[in-house]
């Protein structure tokens, strides 16, 4: 067990709470959070498995904490790196490219295994700690809606199928299949593409704009049916 060098036992017990959070971080680069067990992560943190239990009484509160630290972390990267005045549209790159670089840093399973895992308690609990996540993208439409710029029937269930998006380059992106730039720019074109809001002033489809090039409408021909 390592020595104490805080100044306080509260400041020792914060910095080995880091450290074990540190360690489950790494590990997910190399394990997956699925494969990780309570013995991997006092070894990588450095610390004995009674000393780890006494912080974490079993894996599901592990990841649980991992998860909130997760979330924290994204948020404030959120906020620090949005330019001030953001479109709804920026925004929302913003959102999806750090979600896929989360993704990346900290692989872990997705929501089906995880709840296969934590058990139903714990994994309702998981999603309390993800829920301010989902209220910036909550927000994010909402304005973009207000704006007139996104059509959104119900924001609560766009969210879900925004995220169900996001999390499907999981699999690819840990794998080393695709980039995160590459799968940033494919999955805000289909988002993009599903906000679209066809009264939106400069939309082809908005009533008044000119045509689409190539649309049957601009040539004088009937439309297709």
């Amino acid at each position: 067990m390592p020595r104490i060098s805080a100044a306080t036992i509260g400041e020792h017990r914060a910095q080995t709470r880091d450290r074990i959070l540190q360690a489950v971080s790494r590990l997910s680069r190399t394990q997956g959070i699925d494969a990780i067990s309570m013995t991997d992560v006092a070894s990588e943190a450095g610390i004995t498995r009674t000393v780890l239990y006494n912080y974490f009484p079993d894996k599901a509160a592990l990841l649980l904490a991992f998860t909130e630290r997760v979330t924290s972390y994204f948020i404030d990267s959120y906020e620090r790196e949005l330019p001030v005045g953001a479109s709804p549209a920026d925004r929302l790159r913003a959102f999806v490219r750090l979600q896929l670089e989360g993704l990346l840093a900290h692989p872990h399973p997705g929501a089906g295994d995880l709840g296969a895992a934590l058990g139903p308690d714990a994994y309702q609990q998981l999603a309390e700690h993800v829920a301010p996540m989902q209220r910036v993208l909550a927000g994010i439409l909402e304005s973009g809606a207000a704006a007139g710029d996104f059509r959104v029937v119900d924001v609560a269930a766009t969210a879900r199928m925004i995220l169900a998006v996001i999390g499907a380059e999981r699999v690819p992106l840990i794998s080393g299949s695709v980039t995160v730039e590459a799968a940033a720019a494919l999955v805000c074109d289909f988002i993009l593409r599903a906000l679209s809001n066809p009264a939106a002033p400069g939309n082809p489809a908005a009533p008044g704009n000119p045509a689409e090039p190539g649309n049957p409408a601009e040539l004088g021909g009937p439309a297709e049916r």
